[in-house]
């Protein structure tokens, strides 16, 4: 039996690809999750203080209680990683390696693993290659971090091409992200989703609207939102009710001033379907930059088998389903492509069908057939 150690981000947060693969793989296999290692030296703000003590206090608190036996099926054995975040300076990444393979070779030995596979999602892993033992190495890509913000780009670009050069297999979630890498050991892999959950009828939560139509989207609101471009058409819209989920990083004063704009703040993935189930459109209102280019969101094939009529600005991912969804077109009013989608109300199932078999298990056993042939 294969043994997983996946570095990716925490163990928890608003579910990744990685932790959806993972969750369907633990079935048949163990796993150590090591949360994050940052991608980034933290700065002198508030936001960036208060994850620093937040990331102390857990990993004080989570390791001092926990215990040497793992029986827990429905979550991996969790590592809070003592670690640094500065990747620029070459002796804080020996410190890391050292300390970060101390710890966890430490809880390989406790859950005696063997047969170790090394699943890294996050290139500042980089130096942990070669430290347990491992017969495999993954490097799974879902993002082009030369584009991403909020990330050192250029340790961590280099850490990258380390960890490309190491990689038995490197799987990523688009083509877009695949021409980087070479070709003889690279495979795309697109996003799966949970069909069940999203396919499923649920009751509309008292939080949505009850009268008119509603547009919405749920995610993180950051940069690569088009705020100007919602702004603009909630006012052209006046008659419809928009609804955003989930946490701002960005400057939303032109949404919150409107009255047919409806922040409802973060809610947790399993609630979602609720939501999305009962809104005329949803959205997918992104800006046209480099890392929506190489992005495939989990939220278009939530949305699809969700049943929910999609309208999206225009990106590589979307062309898949441009038979089925609404994209804007170059100058056309994003208000007309929530009107388009809107009148494609009967196709429902159609949309549904469409992901039906690109569930995250058949991408688990895709996955592992990959793995096991390497």
């Amino acid at each position: 039996m294969t043994d997983f150690v996946v570095f990716a981000e925490d163990w928890g947060a608003f579910p990744s690809s990685t932790q959806h693969l993972i969750r369907h793989l633990m079935p048949k296999h163990r796993v150590i999750w090591v949360n994050s290692i940052g991608l980034r030296a933290p700065k002198l703000t508030f936001r960036d203080t208060k994850r620093l003590f937040l990331k102390a206090w857990s990993m004080f608190r989570h390791n001092r209680q926990r215990p040497k036996c793992h029986n827990d099926t429905k979550n991996p054995y969790i590592i809070e990683p003592l670690a640094l975040p500065f990747h620029q300076f070459k002796i804080v990444r020996k410190l890391n390696q050292y300390l970060l393979s101390q710890q966890i070779n430490k809880a390989i030995k406790q859950q005696s693993f063997s047969q170790i596979t090394l699943w890294i999602s996050l290139p500042t892993a980089a130096d942990l290659v070669n430290c347990f033992g491992e017969k495999k190495i993954i490097y799974y890509c879902c993002d082009d971090f030369e584009a991403l913000e909020h990330v050192d780009h250029q340790p961590v670009s280099l850490l990258e091409q380390e960890l490309v050069h190491k990689a038995d297999l490197i799987v990523t979630a688009s083509q877009n992200i695949a021409k980087k890498f070479p070709a003889h050991k690279t495979v795309a892999l697109p996003h799966g989703v949970d069909y069940q959950l999203f396919s499923t009828p649920t009751d509309a939560p008292k939080d949505t609207p009850s009268s008119g139509c509603v547009a919405g989207f749920y995610g993180t609101i950051s940069s690569w939102i088009d705020t100007e471009l919602l702004s603009a058409t909630a006012k052209n819209m006046p008659q419809w009710q928009f609804i955003l989920i989930g946490y701002a990083k960005v400057d939303i004063t032109l949404l919150k001033d409107l009255p047919n704009v409806h922040f409802l703040g973060f809610k947790p993935h399993h609630e979602l379907p609720a939501y999305v189930q009962h809104w005329d459109v949803a959205l997918l209102p992104f800006q046209r930059n480099p890392q929506i280019e190489a992005c495939n969101p989990l939220k278009l094939k939530e949305y699809l088998a969700s049943g929910t009529p999609v309208a999206a600005t225009q990106f590589p991912a979307a062309e898949e389903y441009q038979h089925a969804i609404a994209i804007q077109s170059p100058g056309e009013d994003f208000a007309n492509v929530i009107t388009r989608a809107y009148l494609q109300q009967d196709k429902a199932a159609f949309r549904r069908q469409l992901v039906a078999d690109k569930t995250w298990q058949t991408r688990a056993d895709q996955l592992e057939d990959l793995i096991e042939k390497q």
